[in-house]
This record gives C-alpha cells, structure tokens and sequence, in this order.
C-alpha cells in the first residue's frame, strides 16, 4: 500500500510539472482552467502526503487553519490594508469566497504543506519535539520558504496577470513592499498555531517515516513550483504592461527578475532539502 502511494504521489508531481511548466512554452495549452488544475494538483499531494505522517485529524487541522486564517487576512486587507496592503481581486480566478476567491486557500494550504514539510528536512523533524526552539523554530523556516514563493510570483500574477491588482502600485514591479511582511506574518501565524497545536499532542502521533523517497518527494515538488518561473522566463514574450497607477513595466524584466529570485529562494531551498536527505542515515526522527 505504502509503494502504491508514493507512486501515486510521484504521479502528482509529474502532473502538476506538466500544468505548469508546458503552458509558458506552448501557448496554446494556456486554459483559464490552469490555475485550477495546479491548485487540486498541490492539495492532492499534500493531502496524501500528510496523512502518511499525521492523523487525519491533525491534517484537518493544518486544512483549517490555512483555509480560516488566510481567508481572514485577505479579506481585511482587503478591506483595510492590514497585513498587505491595499488591493482587490479580479474576477480572474473565479468564485469568491467574501471577497477572496475560493482558489486561494488552497493555494495556501498546497503549497504551505509543501513548505513546512521541506522546514522539517532542515531542522530533522522538529514537529515531532517539544522545546521552544524547535515550536518556534519551524513556523518561522516555513514561512520564509512560503513567503519565498510570493516573492517569485506576485509581479507576474499581479501586474501582469491583473489577478489581484495592488491600487497604489509599489517598487517592485507594482507591488508594494508591505505584501511580502503581510505574507511571511499571515503564514507564520497559521504555522505557530498548528505547531503549538502539535506540541500539545503525543510526539507518538507524528508518524517516524523512513522512506528518503516521501522526503524527495517535497524537495522535487519544490523545484518544479521554482522551475515553473524558470519556464515564463524561457517561453514568454517582453511587451510593455501597466500597473493600477499608470506606471509602465517591461513582462521581460518581470520574468527576468521572477526566475533569478527563484534560483536564490525556492531552488535554493530545494537542493538544500536534496542534500541534507541525502546525508541522513536512516529519518529525520532518529
């Protein structure tokens, strides 16, 4: 059953790096069903993924917290500003929930699994103890590596995708300074609350997992979430976009700046995650 289910994970990946990585190099394959079919892609990996290492109730956990809390940010900024800033959602990506589209949390529960499983690799199973450094210590290693996939992605969504449009623009190709504190805040509270979750838990609960390959898994996924800005930068043209306060941008220097922030961030955290897999014996729990 075990083989089954890597395979069927190893499946996942190869499809979500088909959804997303061909369309920039063929166009045509574009479909307004793409970031619907990457998203159901991350949440099943992530689904099937956790729930070979925590109960099914400490994934649902996970689920709810990362559905509630980042619908909840959204929507306030939204309506406030606070945490990211002033901005409204197009009708882009489809149905809304409030004021957000339904697509979102699960974007956020896909890949902040991803995230979080791959803070693990680094700190060798952290969510399995209980001293301050390591509660702490992974919501903060997770979060970095969340908010480093926004930071790769938001200008092309945004300024040139016109999912989500940022009203007062911003220095970085339209985007405000403010989203990435408000991303690396909203996912870091959802991560210290399912840690200290955790920590009141039996360490028991958190299944040892001995398989490199469930490990690989995470790191590989990463690199093709990080590849997918690599194949923008390849497969798409350069032509003048602008943002909500009228201010002129190049898509070539979006694309261009979009694969080299994922080369230092998300590729950088992949091979990191590859090479401390790599040097373990046996499991991050021993």
């Amino acid at each position: 059953m075990k083989k089954l289910t890597g395979q069927i994970l190893w499946l996942i990946i190869a499809i979500y790096a088909f959804a997303v990585l061909l369309p920039p190099l063929f166009p045509k394959l574009e479909s307004p069903f793409n970031a619907a079919i990457n998203t159901a892609a991350l949440c099943a990996f992530a689904l099937i993924h956790a729930s070979l290492r925590y109960r099914i109730r400490d994934v649902a956990v996970f689920v709810i917290l990362c559905l509630v809390v980042s619908n909840c940010m959204e929507n306030l900024s939204i309506m406030t500003g606070f945490p990211f800033g002033h901005y409204y959602y197009s009708d882009a990506l489809g149905p809304k929930l409030f004021l957000v589209p339904v697509l979102i949390g699960p974007a956020y529960f896909g890949t902040g699994y991803v995230a979080w499983a791959l803070a693990n690799v680094f700190l060798d199973g952290a969510d399995r103890r209980k001293d301050w450094l390591s509660v702490v210590g992974l919501p903060v290693v997770a979060a970095f590596i969340m908010a480093s996939w926004d930071f790769c992605l938001d200008p092309t969504a945004a300024t040139i995708g016109k999912q989500w449009i940022w009203q007062n623009g911003g220095g970085y190709f339209g985007v405000p300074y403010t989203n990435f504190l408000g991303w690396i805040f909203t996912v870091y509270v959802f991560y210290q609350i399912f840690a200290l979750y955790l920590s009141k838990q039996d360490p028991a609960s958190v299944h040892t997992v001995t398989d490199k390959a469930y490990w690989y898994q995470v790191a590989c996924l990463l690199l093709v979430i990080a590849l997918h800005f690599q194949a923008d930068f390849i497969g798409l043209p350069d032509k003048a976009v602008t943002d909500a306060t009228g201010r002129v941008w190049r898509t070539g220097d979006i694309y261009t700046t979009g694969a080299l922030a994922s080369i230092y961030t998300l590729i950088f955290a992949s091979v990191l995650g590859f090479i401390k897999i790599a040097r373990m014996e046996k499991t991050f729990d021993a």
